[in-house]
């Protein structure tokens, strides 16, 4: 084991629903053991595979603003259920549902990528680093997050996440990436963050792409609203399902974070994240 959960055993009928790749499969206590020192990484290839400035976006469909916040959502019995609506303009936040944390399991990978990026100051990312930043957003890769994450110092990552996006209810749990507990509102933070370029430029743009080609299991929720970059994250393990939604636009960031029972399955929490995006016209 490292800093994320992997090849734990789910339940047969999560299985059948559901594969394990590309999220971080569970485990079945609640209390993980220590991971041992990461594997050592072969050093990145020299070329460079990703074009330098000036970065041109791609033409992309409308995406509808999110003005209003809708009605709050119904919890069923044992499900936890959370969201933040983030005005990148004016700076407004609006929360609905359950107050509290989630693990942010995969949906911390915006912001390991965007750190990464930054670290690289003005040097291009190699042919071999923008493959593992590929693998990592679009396929949630957690092997790549793994090697992303300690190169840059582990819990450092997580240290600079809270102060770079002035996070108010993170907390870091040592050397698990996935296990870092985050709110609603501090994940519309983030998203805005990583959105804003401060932590990745010149790259943020190019993140910005990748996070619009997330594919797979990986790919439901809020991009099924909206055709916005995301970054979502899922698992089952101590019992619960948490599957969390991230979705990034030019005007707005929206995080819904869920946890329930889980014979619910998958789908629920993709289905949760969809209406919370469709109830905010």
């Amino acid at each position: 084991m490292r800093g994320y959960r992997k090849g734990a055993v789910l339940s047969l009928a999560t299985f059948v629903l559901f594969s394990t790749g590309g999220c971080e499969a569970g485990w079945p206590t609640a209390d993980p053991p220590r991971p041992p020192a990461a594997p050592s990484v072969t050093p990145p290839l020299a070329a460079a595979a990703v074009p330098r400035q000036p970065w041109t976006a791609p033409e992309r469909p409308a995406v509808r603003p999110l003005e209003k916040a809708g009605p709050v959502l119904v919890d069923l019995p044992g499900e936890w259920v959370s969201w933040a609506l983030l005005d990148r303009t004016t700076g407004e936040l609006r929360t609905g549902g359950d107050g509290g944390t989630n693990s942010a399991e995969s949906m911390v990978k915006a912001w390991i990528a965007a750190d990464y990026l930054r670290g690289l100051g003005s040097r291009a990312p190699s042919a071999g680093e923008v493959g593992l930043l590929r693998r990592m957003i679009r396929d949630s890769d957690d092997d790549a997050a793994e090697i992303l994450y300690q190169r840059r110092g582990s819990d450092a990552v997580i240290r600079r996440m809270i102060a770079t996006c002035g996070l108010t209810d993170t907390r870091i749990h040592s050397e698990w990436w996935s296990l870092t507990e985050i709110s609603a509102r501090d994940a519309a933070r983030v998203g805005a963050c990583v959105a804003d370029g401060g932590p990745a430029v010149p790259w943020t743009g190019w993140l910005l792409d990748e996070m619009r080609q997330v594919r797979g299991e990986g790919r439901f929720g809020i991009i099924e609203v909206q055709p916005v970059p995301v970054k979502n994250g899922w698992t089952a393990w101590g019992g619960s399902w948490r599957v969390n939604c991230l979705g990034v636009a030019d005007g707005w960031t929206l995080a819904v974070l869920t946890r329930y029972p889980t014979g619910m399955g998958l789908a629920h929490g993709a289905a949760r994240c969809r209406e919370v995006a469709s109830s905010l016209p």
